[in-house]
């Protein structure tokens, strides 16, 4: 059997894949150099001004809880005894609220 020819592994790749965060930021800065070309920016400062940013971040996130929100259904049940159902916004909507168990919030 002949050798599998194929393009190499570099040519393949894009150099920003469309999932990452960073080829949204590329482009931003790509538009950014080329309003800014009779400035005295240039895109290596650019990117380390954006490193620098990124690294001070990550701190302040790693703090943040997650607050479990409610169910959202088309039809709302009591699902324990702790469960209450509660009308808000003139009657519209109904939520179901609970005083024993925080998942059964409903809405």
């Amino acid at each position: 059997m002949p050798p599998c020819t194929s393009l190499p592994r570099t040519l393949l790749r894009l150099p920003f894949p469309a999932r990452c965060s960073h080829a949204s930021t590329a482009l931003r800065l790509r538009h950014h150099s080329s309003l800014c070309a009779n400035s005295n920016i240039s895109l290596t400062s650019a990117f380390r001004s954006l490193a620098l940013r990124r690294t001070t971040s990550p701190a302040s996130t790693s703090l943040q809880q997650q607050i479990r929100g409610m169910k959202v259904r088309s039809s709302v049940k009591k699902l324990c005894d702790g469960c209450k159902s509660v009308r808000r916004k003139g009657g519209k909507y109904v939520y179901i609220i609970c005083s024993k168990n925080a998942k059964h919030k409903q809405r």
